[in-house]
């Protein structure tokens, strides 16, 4: 078995699939890539039993055979190297040998056959999006969710798709983030949990990409294909929360105020809070917008006012400051928007301009009491 391949090319692929590899692997077999070589294609995948990832590159070469090859060394050696061809051969005492133009170097390899196979999926469901639009979905959602062990289901994003739209939602039981694109739709309606670590790699590789992206996914496994990469994923078993249960509807209060003024404030208030409750105090009152923050273990106290756009009763209300500058990191938009109904409901955020068409995003956070 012998190819050659350039090295540059071969090392830009090699660190998309080495995020998939765990540091510490249960199966040393784990912590190599596989290679699967057809004539002028060659495959290479990587696994750490959850998710596989693979992408086919084009070779120099007339020969078939798979090996699997250690990570890390091959990753390691391949930063070192200017642009220049490579020729793998695979010698007969289990080692394959590399050579570059100014040198040899040979790196044992395991057999192919013990690397886990790929799931195939039975008779999927299906739908297309853009690659762009799912980096951004999966930005918009991923901070929200949580990290709890004892509650899976909220440790990933849960994907809602239907003939009229599609939803994305994270949860931590303190935020909420919902995602919504009504100019992309699915055949059906299907429901899913995908887990943090595949949506990461998806979303470093597609930010900025207008590739179509082919969503295929059935009751355990989801799968995305796109340009000549694939990547299938374990879904979280369980079901999701019902999330719209907590979206209170009727929030007569509503505050309206320009996002990176609320963004620098609440940042800079936020310094002065309790550093275990991190609580940050809203007081709004006609056009105006009270921060105020104190620790009083400490005896440090901020206190900032803003001009507001306000409709509805004079209110004050706590939340925790690093959700809200998280969430407020992450909208896009000049102005936002704040509804809230009562001081130990859930306050609702929204940007009020800087969507596409069809783009839609609320996000909720808890508020916390407030020791008067």
């Amino acid at each position: 078995m012998k190819f050659i391949v350039s090295s540059t090319y071969l090392l830009k692929h090699l660190q998309v699939l080495g995020g998939v590899i765990n540091n510490s692997n249960t199966l040393p077999i784990l912590d190599n890539f596989l290679f699967e070589l057809d004539n002028s294609t060659l495959k290479v995948s990587a696994s750490d039993l959850e998710t596989t990832m693979s992408s086919v590159l084009e070779v120099e070469s007339d020969a078939t055979g798979n090996i699997a090859v250690p990570a890390r060394l091959l990753l390691d050696t391949l930063k070192t190297f200017p642009e220049q061809p490579l020729t793998f051969v695979v010698q007969d005492n289990n080692t394959v040998e590399i050579s570059s133009n100014h040198g040899k170097y040979a790196v044992a390899y395991a057999d192919g056959a013990e690397f886990p196979k790929t799931v195939s999926l039975d008779n999927p469901s299906s739908t297309t999006i853009v690659g762009d639009v799912l980096a951004t979905a999966i930005s918009k959602t991923i901070f929200a969710a949580g990290n709890d062990d004892l509650r899976p289901v909220m440790s990933g994003v849960f994907f809602q798709f239907s003939p009229e739209n599609l939803t994305f939602v994270a949860t931590d039981a303190h935020k909420l983030v919902k995602y919504t694109r009504e100019d992309i739709a699915a055949s059906e309606v299907a429901e899913f949990i995908m887990p943090k670590k595949p949506l990461n790699l998806l979303k470093s590789i597609l930010a900025g990409n207008d590739a179509e992206v082919k969503v295929e996914y059935n009751d355990s496994n989801a799968k995305f294909s796109f340009e000549n990469t694939e990547l299938v994923s374990r879904l979280i078993d369980g079901k999701y929360p019902n999330y719209e249960a907590v979206i209170p509807k009727e929030n007569p209060n509503k505050l309206t105020v320009e996002r990176n003024q609320f963004l620098n404030s609440s940042r800079r208030v936020s310094i002065f809070s309790n550093k275990t409750t991190h609580q940050l105090r809203l007081k709004i009152a006609g056009a105006e917008l009270n921060i105020s923050a104190e620790d009083l273990d400490y005896s440090n106290k901020a206190e900032e006012r803003l001009n507001c756009d306000y409709q509805g009763d004079d209110i004050q209300i706590g939340f925790n400051s690093r959700f809200l500058i998280e969430m407020l990191n992450n909208l896009n938009a000049n102005d936002v928007q704040l509804e809230m109904s009562l001081p130990n409901r859930a306050g609702i955020l929204t940007p009020i301009d800087g969507l596409d068409e069809g783009e839609q995003i609320t996000m909720l956070v808890m508020p916390v009491m407030l020791n008067n």
